[in-house]
């Protein structure tokens, strides 16, 4: 076993889940086993069984990563958008081991884990940036809100038995208006996740764009809009509707008060991913989504 340990790598796990706790511990004994340190928060370790020489951090900041290499992530989707934040404030990449359902973002399965140190350790893996958006909230003119998100940004209806009254805007001109449950401003990475679900179309990840797909419009023309990556995006809520509430990645949210103004664009910080497959995104969408793909023959030779 090698003692001189160059190289850290970030292990952050939903220690809520017997199988993360599981999965935390192969991956930490196959990397210190490899030569490599593991340093996971002291909230975190508390519920590992860990040897002594992991370390610990005490708090949750960007700066807990600094000298790590990779941080590897353990849980489903609400983990890893958690890694995420992480990943994009420390510049760091993340690679995500999906423990949960569909995991868009992992890179790997939990019966991979084997594999997954391995690549670690010999640095077979790539480094790709996803695309972010900023959003800001105006209220009367003034900013009061500024957030940001990975997949996506949506404005959405508090009561139930009201609807948003929105006005839709791109690069600084109205597109249309009506009432509905809500608006979602999302990445090529987001349209696998909430736009999906709420009828949007699926953009592969390499496809530079931005996404506004409205939920449950009240309207003849509400179609799902696909624009230039360097669009701005607005949804203005009517002066006289109740509030309404921003999400960002379904993880930080801000209320809106009546009539206010949100703007979405292509963030300035990108997400930074380890790969460890070179498997085309079709592939990928087949096998989260079980797709039935029988009968195939493929291009002719």
């Amino acid at each position: 076993m090698t003692t001189n340990r160059t190289r850290t790598v970030f292990l952050l796990a939903h220690t809520g889940r017997p199988a993360a706790i599981r999965s935390a511990e192969l991956v930490v004994k196959g990397l210190l086993h490899s030569g490599l340190g593991v340093r996971v928060l002291e909230s975190e370790a508390r519920d590992l069984p860990l040897p002594d020489e992991v370390e610990t951090v005490g708090e949750a900041t960007p700066e807990c990563l600094d000298g790590c290499e990779l941080l590897i992530v353990l849980g489903g989707d609400g983990t890893l958008l958690r890694g995420a934040e992480f990943a994009r404030a420390s510049g760091v990449p993340m690679l995500g081991v999906n423990l949960g359902s569909v995991g868009f973002l992992a890179e790997a399965e939990r019966d991979d884990l084997d594999k997954v140190v391995d690549r670690v350790v010999s640095r077979a893996y790539e480094v790709e940036e996803r695309m972010t958006v900023d959003v800001v909230v105006h209220q009367n003119g003034t900013i009061v809100h500024t957030d940001w998100a990975l997949n996506e940004a949506a404005v959405q209806k508090v009561s139930a038995e009201r609807m948003l009254e929105v006005v839709l805007e791109i690069d600084g001109r109205p597109v249309t208006g009506f009432g509905c449950d809500g608006i979602v401003c999302a990445t090529p990475t987001g349209s696998t996740a909430y736009a999906f679900s709420a009828g949007g179309p699926v953009v592969w990840p390499e496809v530079e764009a931005l996404l506004m797909v409205p939920i449950s419009a009240h309207a003849l023309f509400a179609k799902p809009l696909v624009t230039s990556p360097d669009s701005v995006l607005a949804v203005e809520m009517l002066p006289h509707v109740p509030p309404g509430v921003l999400w960002c990645d379904g993880r930080r949210t801000v209320e809106l008060p009546a009539g206010a103004r949100v703007e979405v664009r292509r963030g300035a910080v990108p997400v930074r991913l380890a790969r460890l497959h070179h498997a085309s995104f079709t592939d990928r969408l087949v096998a989260k989504f079980a797709l039935p793909v029988s009968g195939w023959r493929g291009a002719p030779h």
